[in-house]
């Protein structure tokens, strides 16, 4: 789960196809702060993957979505999902929190980076693909990949097999990468900002 509060220690423990909709809907795409702290969990992988953390971006125009790249995210969404099974950082490494490459399990920080890592393979600029955390309903952490897109920012989700709009979904967003720099996070106003109120106290 996710130990709320803005601090550096904040950590992500125990988260174990449909036609895009237009951009008309100035909440299909998120609304994002100043910097806040980086996850902790985060903080650990750059300092043994400096290159992921490395990345700054000036283009920050977000991808023109068309019909093949949208059907290359339903795929990578589906494949990674299907190809790494879910096991908690506490069973598979014995610590409460570790960020990594899956290994063929993995927890739901690493289906994000290991689709970041295949959708960066395939061109899609790095400002696009962002590591995103927030909380479910029932209050525990989670993690996912946020592709932002001129029609909207899109979660590829380990726990949907859809590709959703960040509102068409019941999360509470609290932050994610920088679109400028892959070792640094924003805060998100959710779509409901007394949601995310609450979260933080």
């Amino acid at each position: 789960m996710l130990r709320f509060g803005f601090a550096v220690v904040f950590s992500l423990v125990g988260c174990a196809g449909t036609a895009f909709a237009g951009s008309g809907d100035l909440d299909t795409v998120m609304k994002t702060g100043t910097f806040t702290s980086q996850p902790i969990g985060h903080f650990e992988f750059c300092k043994a993957n400096v290159e992921e953390c490395s990345r700054r971006s000036t283009d920050l125009a977000p991808l023109t979505l068309t019909e093949a790249q949208w059907g290359d995210l339903i795929r990578v969404n589906a494949e990674v999902n299907a190809r790494v099974a879910p096991k908690t950082d506490e069973d598979h490494y014995g610590k409460v929190e570790v960020w990594a490459f899956p290994d063929g399990e993995g927890d739901c920080e690493d289906y994000a980076i290991e689709k970041q890592r295949i959708l960066l393979g395939m061109g899609v600029p790095a400002s696009n693909l962002l590591i995103t955390v927030l909380k479910k309903p029932d209050g525990e952490g989670h993690a996912v990949l946020t592709v932002r897109t001129d029609k909207g920012d899109y979660l590829l989700d380990n726990l949907a097999t859809d590709v959703k709009l960040w509102s068409e979904t019941n999360y509470t967003f609290l932050k994610r990468q920088s679109e400028q720099d892959s070792g640094r996070w924003v805060a998100i106003s959710a779509h409901d900002e007394n949601s995310i109120a609450a979260a933080v106290k």
